[in-house]
């Protein structure tokens, strides 16, 4: 099963499991010379950890990165950077009851089935806890891209209410990190409601890229969009992904499409133009929900925390493709 790796040039590779004694990522095709240590994961781990508010799950991780290998005197050398996060709060014994009897919504099902074993606590490798080694190798390609590359993630729009204004400024000021101060207010009423209820929602996030860089991606297969839409779509709770002006072009004639250049999104051709790329993902209602919910440690609404796993594994793509696209020479 060769599933567990991502990338071209640029490459990681995702171990661990939600309730074993560590997760962790190893990435590889990093340039030498960067400059990496362990304190720069901090900020990204603690937008993605748990227990940040009361409309996440409970479960208290430090979210501790140790670096093994692929570094010498804060610098990568070039050869596989190793980094471990080694869990603390598991509480295996809420899933006792799990082990027969699969999840509604949940991977449960589907890994009995297709691999006769699997590890039921807390979802194991399917668990949404695997995304902290994506915001691990988000922040390292982060430092391949430009300085004037910046990746946006926002919660645009939370069961029924979107928001209407976009200031960056106030994103990491309300718990469900809207770019919208207004709406955001609407938006956590909601969620506490639901969350009383033992209930869930969904969401959009919609993801800005502004400078990124121009001529990335390949034809035919190799497109920019689909790259995107892989590593999106490669997100356990996310269904469904769009760019530039996305689905709302079955609607659109020709002439209104080509009038608006944000309608391609910084995309022509599968190939970045250097404007600002434009993407929206669509993330389902958490699965555990009702009694399961109140039981255990489960998040209301996982767009806030998803949000940076996203922008991570947008940078991974650019970063990955700007090497490929540095391989020709050009």
């Amino acid at each position: 099963m060769a599933s567990n790796s991502f990338g071209n040039i640029l490459r990681m590779t995702s171990f661990g499991e939600s309730h074993g004694p560590a997760l962790g990522v190893v990435v590889d095709g990093v340039p030498p010379g960067l400059a990496l240590r362990e304190e720069d994961f901090l900020p990204e781990l603690a937008r993605r950890r748990p227990g940040q508010s009361g409309l996440t799950t409970s479960r208290r991780e430090s979210d501790t990165p140790h670096i093994l290998s692929g570094t010498f005197r804060g610098m990568t050398t070039g050869m596989p950077i190793a980094v471990i996060v080694e869990n603390e709060n598991a509480r295996s014994s809420d899933y006792d009851d799990l082990e027969h009897s699969p999840r509604p919504g949940h991977a449960d099902e589907t890994y009995a089935a297709k691999y006769g074993h699997r590890d039921h606590r807390g979802g194991g490798r399917s668990s949404g806890r695997e995304t902290l080694c994506r915001v691990i190798a988000g922040v390292i390609a982060r430092k391949i891209l430009p300085e004037t590359c910046r990746i946006t993630g926002h919660a645009l729009q939370i069961g029924p209410h979107r928001a209407q204004s976009f200031d960056a400024a106030v994103i990491e000021t309300n718990r469900l990190r809207s770019a919208d101060l207004e709406v955001a207010r609407l938006m956590e009423e909601y969620v506490e409601g639901l969350k009383e209820a033992g209930d869930s929602t969904g969401g959009l996030v919609e993801v800005r890229v502004d400078a990124p860089p121009a001529s990335l991606g390949d034809p035919v297969f190799g497109k920019l969009k689909a790259r995107l839409a892989d590593a999106m779509l490669s997100v356990g709770a996310v269904t469904g992904f769009a760019y530039g002006a996305g689905f709302s072009t079955a609607t659109l004639r020709g002439t209104e499409y080509v009038a608006d250049r944000r309608h391609f999104g910084g995309i022509l051709g599968g190939i970045s133009t250097g404007e600002p790329l434009r993407f929206e993902v669509s993330v389902k209602p958490t699965s555990s929900i009702g009694d399961v919910a109140r039981k255990g440690r489960h998040d209301p609404c996982i767009v806030p925390r998803v949000i940076p796993v996203l922008e991570a594994m947008t940078a991974f793509v650019l970063a990955d493709l700007l090497l490929v696209h540095r391989s020709l020479g050009r």
